[in-house]
């Protein structure tokens, strides 16, 4: 019985904590040259538009702005959302986002981006190292290469983060259809 209990526990990975959502360096010139780059750009739309309605932690980091530009417009949040700007790849070596973190006492980290295989797969092994639990949305995150993504994903998984796609975490956000909130989530997720 006790098993069991445990499993229920570590099972439900979204809930009971406090989650944040990571846009990694979603700009125009990293952007332009990327594998199914439309698709990509669309699912993290979704996820923003959903996680504004239903959470409030979000993170949208730029690499190197002044020589690869701004986050594309589209992909800015409206409001209450952080920006941080960083020459390093892995986001988790700027002291600013880990205070971040720890301030808002942030235990889940729903990562989506720019190159799967660079800045995400190198932020995502060190929060995992910090014991961060990492949700990576497949579907929102490219790399130039489809095997660089491939490969980066099946890394990153063996060492701890978890595999989703966009309208499962959406769903699992959101947590039942009578939340009030549903009918302009299912819009999101339909549209």
């Amino acid at each position: 019985m006790e098993m069991m209990k445990d499993h229920e526990i570590t099972s439900d990975k979204v809930s009971e904590k406090v989650n944040a959502l990571l846009i990694i360096d979603t700009q125009e010139k990293i952007i332009r040259p990327i594998f199914n780059k439309d698709l990509i750009l669309k699912n993290i739309k979704k996820l923003i538009d959903a996680y504004q309605i239903l959470e409030e932690n979000i993170f949208v980091s730029e690499q190197n702005p002044l020589k690869l530009g701004g986050t594309i417009p589209a992909l800015l949040p409206k409001a209450g959302f952080k920006k941080i700007e960083k020459m390093e790849f892995s986001l988790a070596k700027v002291e600013e986002f880990l205070k971040e973190l720890k301030n808002k006492k942030i235990t889940n980290l729903i990562v989506c981006g720019i190159e799967t295989h660079i800045c995400i797969q190198q932020t995502v092994l060190d929060c995992l190292q910090k014991e961060f639990e990492v949700i990576l949305i497949s579907d929102a995150m490219g790399s130039r290469n489809k095997t660089d993504h491939e490969i980066a994903l099946q890394r990153m998984t063996q060492e701890g983060a978890i595999l989703t796609t966009t309208e499962s975490i959406i769903f699992e956000l959101c947590k039942t259809a009578d939340r009030k909130e549903f009918k302009e989530i299912r819009n999101i997720i339909i549209s």
